[in-house]
């Protein structure tokens, strides 16, 4: 497929000519240019060397080294970032150096490289470098420029989900507290990060309990008339009814507060003191309740797994390798407590040892996440140093990287590693069985080997209304989501005087896979970039099954394997038929695991096209025949339906009442009316 990534710049934040701090923020704005300047980080007036030699067809290792040969002739002896590109313009690699120029030279010396940078410098055709400050500043935006570019050389963190908070607000006489996720641009404070939304909600639940603070919005509080369930089940204490005064609901907020401080032990001792004294003053309803918060706190900690006195704000990183994969399992640790952990699988080369891959998830890891005060490990990084500088300076704070060898922090890194290789061997488990099931499919339809790219092909419409086609993609590593696509019917006609394709399954599947594999065709003639899959399905049955046969046929491609899959006799699962072109139905047994996996991608396509279909749906019941008119944007639309009420009130409207509408000028009020009345 043709690659939508192009050059980068950078440019400078501060829009003049000073220096500015770096930060992780403002290298994530890029910029695509002619030429590449890096504002903030290289000294005004500094260069950046770019040789660019692209022939049509992709060199071969002596011509890559050559044109690296030529390009060090001109690059800086300094610090810097160089990026490798293809003939397609695609990035490579991506690299940081402390001297450009010895280390793009090392790259020429083919013959002491092992063989993964051989492929490398055998595809390179182009060489783009930008020159930085400092080595900390180019491996910051080395970090940035991989999660970027995604190069298939480096390694890649491909999970960049953010992680949940806890967030009490400050901006109420009576703070809400609530799960928070993305910028944190509210009034409050932030506890956290945690690892998962679970845990974020369970510790919500145990927090209500023991604190009785509102999680409901500012609007559902302002409109309350009586207390809701919550306060029944004990989990608020009722203040937008007036069950509680704002000086004791602020008491509870600064304990709750204290609490995710890791203040607990105090607050605990609070807690037990206030029950004894309701007790001993017979007050046996009040002690029971302080009875129950201090059972919510405990069930927190419980829930806290693995605690260290005196790791308060740390990061706990282990990696482990296996089978040419690596796990790499991260603890949180926030105010003393532990905030759970997640499993990472960094996509890599084979041949990469565990620190190589461990250094560069470190240094992509932090480049959009909250970096602690400490972070463990369980091996030593190449460049220790330098990623810790580069931390420090993206936090503004100092960072301190340290590989334990004995006491309370080994046995936390020790947790740490075993839960990478109980992931890694499960991962590893998974893959064997997904494996089986490949091999399995190939022999089902007689394929060389077993496929490595499967597209499955599924519509969806309510009596040809809101008509969408969808493709999904599966292979080896399970379903790529990032290859899924949508397809609009836009109702080719099949033949003159038939039906549409927008209320024709057939036509519809036909116009699906001729506006894929066209495309196909028209970017990848040779299949040589991994888009083209070695197996298709199509959900349905003999009918569905020829429509693909013909439009293959029609785009002349003889090799691809086709088969339609139709649900069994009222739609029963486990009884499935398998259409092939030139074979009888296939019936498999109920239990088979093939079945199974053939089923899994037969849902997993549906679901992808009913969910595509309803929000188009959801969409056209937006859409207004005002959308239609040239030159009528949100805000004069807006104007005209508040001053007529509806879209066939502005169908009816007279020039001069369209003219009477305030935004609305004689020029547009005349194409309005035009539109309507054939003028």
């Amino acid at each position: 497929m043709t690659s939508k990534r192009r050059r980068a710049r950078i440019a400078d934040p501060t829009g003049g000519g000073k220096r500015a701090p770096l930060s992780l923020t403002k290298l994530t704005n890029l910029h695509e240019p002619q030429e590449i300047h890096l504002g903030g980080l290289a000294e005004e007036g500094e260069l950046l060397e770019r040789e660019d030699r692209r022939p049509e067809r992709a060199p071969g290792l002596a011509a890559g080294a050559a044109a690296l040969s030529q390009a060090v002739k001109t690059l800086p002896s300094g610090p810097g970032v160089y990026r490798m590109l293809d003939r397609r313009g695609e990035v490579l690699y991506v690299g940081k150096a402390k001297s450009l120029r010895k280390r793009v030279y090392a790259y020429t010396q083919v013959g002491k490289l092992p063989r993964r940078l051989q492929r490398m410098v055998a595809e390179t055709v182009a060489l783009e470098v930008v020159a930085t400050g400092s080595e900390v500043e180019a491996l910051l935006l080395e970090s940035n420029l991989i999660k970027r570019f995604m190069p298939r050389y480096n390694v890649l963190l491909r999970d960049d989900k953010s992680f949940p908070y806890i967030l009490i607000g400050g901006d109420h006489p009576f703070p809400r507290i609530q799960k928070h996720r993305g910028s944190q641009d509210l009034v409050g404070s932030y506890y956290g990060p945690f690892a998962s939304a679970g845990a974020v909600n369970r510790t919500l639940t145990a927090l209500e309990k023991a604190f009785l603070l509102r999680s409901c919005s500012d609007a559902l509080f302002a409109n309350r008339t009586r207390p809701c369930l919550l306060y029944q089940i004990k989990r608020c204490s009722a203040p937008c009814v007036g069950r509680i005064s704002e000086a004791d609901y602020a008491k509870l907020v600064a304990e709750a507060r204290d609490f995710l401080s890791g203040k607990s032990q105090a607050v605990q001792a609070e807690l037990a003191e206030a029950m004894q004294d309701a007790s001993e003053r017979l007050d046996f309803e009040q002690a029971a309740r302080y009875r129950d918060r201090i059972r919510a706190l405990a069930h927190v900690q419980s829930h806290q797994d693995v605690n260290v006195a005196g790791v308060e704000d740390a990061d706990v990183i282990a990696a482990r390798q296996m089978g040419g994969q690596t796990c790499i399992q991260v603890f949180f640790f926030r105010a003393g407590r532990n905030y759970g952990n997640r499993s990472y699988f960094p996509s890599h080369d084979k041949s990469l040892d565990q620190s190589e891959v461990l250094g560069a998830f470190v240094a992509q890891f932090y480049e959009n996440k909250p970096i602690p005060k400490l972070v463990l490990l369980n091996a030593e990084l190449d460049e220790q140093a330098l990623v810790a500088d580069a931390l420090a300076l993206s936090a503004g704070r100092q960072v301190e990287i340290a590989v334990p060898k004995r006491g309370a922090k080994r046995k936390l890194v020790e947790a740490a590693e075993r839960n990478a290789e109980e992931a890694l061997a499960r991962r590893l488990a998974d893959s064997s069985a997904q494996s089986k099931r490949l091999q399995e499919l190939a022999d089902l339809f007689d394929l060389e080997q077993p496929p490595e790219r499967i597209e499955v092909y599924d519509n969806s419409h309510i009596q040809g209304s809101n008509p969408y086609g969808a493709m999904i993609v599966a292979g080896p590593e399970g379903f790529r989501k990032n290859a899924y696509r949508r397809f609009a019917i836009r109702g080719l006609s099949r033949e003159e005087g038939e039906e549409s394709a927008s209320n024709d399954d057939y036509a519809m599947m036909r116009e699906v896979l001729t506006r894929r594999f066209s495309r196909a065709q028209k970017e990848d003639p040779e299949r040589t970039q991994g888009g083209w899959p070695d197996l298709v399905l199509v959900d349905g049955g003999r009918g569905q099954l020829n429509a693909a046969l013909d439009v293959f046929a029609e785009l002349g491609i003889e090799d691809l394997p086709v088969a339609g899959i139709a649900k069994g006799p009222e739609r029963d699962a486990g009884r499935e038929r398998i259409f092939l072109a030139d074979r009888a139905p296939i019936l498999l047994q109920p239990a088979d695991p093939l079945l199974h996996y053939i089923q899994r991608l037969r849902d997993e396509a549906h679901r992808f096209a009913i969910g595509t279909h309803r929000a188009g749906r959801s969409k056209a019941r937006l859409k207004s025949v005002l959308d239609d008119i040239p030159g009528i944007g949100p805000t004069r639309k807006k104007a005209l339906l508040h001053h007529f009420g509806s879209a066939r009130a502005v169908e009816q409207a007279g020039l001069a009442d369209l003219e009477a509408v305030e935004g609305i000028s004689s020029g547009v009020a005349k194409k309005i009316h035009d539109f309507f009345h054939g003028g």
